[in-house]
């Protein structure tokens, strides 16, 4: 007998309990009553970003409905519609994908008899519901979010059209449909960004639900199944670490997880996985661009998702960022959330993937350095690299901020590039950022030693001395609450750098502009 087959962490398509390590996805479902949607006869809506587990859970579903007799289920994708608006082209792709899921599936393959677009659906449908009978037939669209402009209103009216006959025998008694947004979302987006009206074409949903992602708890359990069946263990820090730098994002999570155990160790080992181990996943994580991330650097590109991150990034306060549908957008597609009431970014993952996407072309044009920036130890002579960042701000920031796409955030944007263009591969930066903190922070790492380093924008109306006070006060509480016990190899204390960047358009000349101002524990620069 062969040797058994031991699961892994998954991050490709939906789990399956027989080769991966899982929890169940219901679990997690937030605003659902899945007791009522058949028995009641309602249709409803399921919408959370991408990989946190929708298919899974609606396949899932689909095989414990199946295993008694009280109705039948069928789990059909309408992927293979992205993008086509023309219903005569959409609507039989979306019959074929009706039948081919349902002979996947082991479910009566039902006929369309209707050639009209316009009744094609409807037509399967009641069809189907005919097959099936005597039990009621449930049908859990994925992926609608894909389909546009007439396609997606034709697919909805002819689904509503058959609502109030449905039943037994005549039309789907229940109907999910899934995707990354809200319906009233991409309604909206099919109507050029008119909201719906009363007379939009599906008033008929009775629950708009969605998907947690992971607690700390959670990632605990997922990881407890290992255990349980190699007997690897984690250590505590590792697994506090993968929860704080996913935000819990099952994707993040698993990922994590599966380098740690399959590539940082050897797929046989069964050493302790520990913080280090973690921290070399994430990094490979990160420079691999798995599609996950990939197609997270690509909505990067979307106008309305850049005004976000640019007011996240720069933390200026925006009292209409949150209201707008730029930030429903981000909200809904994963990328932010509201943590103690401000907006930012949904993790550190995300924060560091959109800091390298955005200052990518930045950080390749910067010259390789060719002065001294490392010390004779072999730490980073942050004092010798700012100084140089100073210059080279005042040689290129103008010509440069003419050629950014994030105007506002430039200041950031060029300094990361130029710290990721010389800790690249020997350090690592820590990043925080949201809206209305009115100031970036970040963490470099550099062969054990920490340097923070805050940026702050001098605009009208305020003075650099006032913005030097508040700056300072706001830099050392940020040290004393994420860097309490961290020292420098000599055990001195981590060094402190408050950067302002002059931004107002009066400003003085350079040579009043650049300053280097060592104030206590602080060194406060001027650009």
């Amino acid at each position: 007998m062969g040797k058994r087959k031991v699961r892994f962490f998954n991050t490709t398509g939906p789990c399956r309990p027989d080769m991966h390590y899982m929890l169940p996805p219901e679990e997690r479902l937030v605003g659902a009553q899945l007791h009522r949607y058949i028995g009641d006869e309602l249709y409803w809506v399921l919408h959370a970003p991408r990989q946190t587990g929708k298919t899974t859970f609606l396949q899932s579903w689909m095989r414990e409905i199946n295993a008694g007799d009280e109705a039948l289920a069928c789990y059909v994708t309408v992927e293979r519609c992205q993008g086509i608006s023309e219903p005569e082209k959409a609507m039989p792709a979306i019959c074929n994908a009706i039948r081919q899921h349902a002979e996947a599936s082991g479910v009566p393959v039902p006929e369309t008899t209707e050639t009209d677009p316009a009744s094609m659906l409807s037509d399967i449908l009641k069809n189907w519901s005919a097959l099936v009978a005597p039990k009621p037939l449930i049908v859990l669209f994925d992926e609608t979010d894909v389909l546009v402009d007439e396609t997606l209103i034709s697919f909805l009216r002819q689904l509503r059209g058959g609502f109030a006959d449905r039943g037994v025998g005549t039309f789907p008694v229940s109907v999910a449909l899934v995707g990354m947004r809200d319906l009233k979302d991409y309604i909206t987006a099919s109507k050029g960004g008119v909201p719906p009206n009363p007379g939009s074409p599906f008033n008929v949903k009775s629950d708009s639900a969605s998907l947690s992602n992971f607690q700390k708890d959670d990632v605990k359990r997922l990881f407890a199944q290992r255990t349980e069946e190699t007997g690897q263990q984690i250590t505590p820090e590792a697994l506090d670490y993968v929860y704080e730098q996913s935000g819990g994002q099952p994707w993040i999570v698993n990922s994590l997880l599966q380098r740690a155990t399959m590539r940082v160790l050897d797929v046989e080992s069964t050493e302790t996985v520990s913080i280090d181990h973690i921290l070399e996943a994430r990094e490979q994580m990160i420079d691999a661009r798995e599609t996950h991330l990939d197609a997270l650097a690509y909505r990067l590109e979307n106008p309305q998702i850049r005004s976000v991150m640019e007011s996240l990034i720069t933390g200026e306060p925006n009292t209409r960022l949150a209201q707008g549908e730029p930030f429903r957008l981000c909200l809904d597609l994963g990328l932010v959330t509201i943590e103690n009431g401000s907006p930012t970014v949904a993790n550190p993952i995300y924060r560091e993937v959109i800091a390298r996407e955005i200052t990518f072309s930045t950080q390749m044009a910067i010259p390789a350095p060719e002065w001294k920036w490392e010390k004779s130890d072999g730490t980073l002579d942050m004092d010798a690299l700012l100084r140089e960042f100073q210059a080279f701000w005042r040689s290129n920031s103008e010509v440069w901020e003419q050629q950014a796409d994030y105007i506002e955030a430039f200041p950031h944007l060029l300094l990361m590039a130029f710290l990721q263009r010389v800790t690249n591969g020997s350090g690592r930066i820590e990043r925080e950022y949201a809206a209305g903190r009115g100031r970036m922070d970040l963490a470099v790492e550099y062969h054990g030693v920490w340097n923070i380093i805050e940026i702050k924008l001098l605009r009208q109306g305020k003075t650099f001395e006032i913005l030097m006070e508040e700056g300072s006060r706001q830099i050392v509480r940020y040290r004393d609450s994420f860097f309490p016990a961290l020292c420098s190899a000599n055990g001195l204390p981590v060094k402190c750098y408050l950067l302002i960047f002059d931004r107002r358009a009066d400003k003085p000349a350079w040579n009043e502009r650049i300053k280097w101002m060592p104030a206590g524990e602080i060194t406060v620069v001027g650009c």
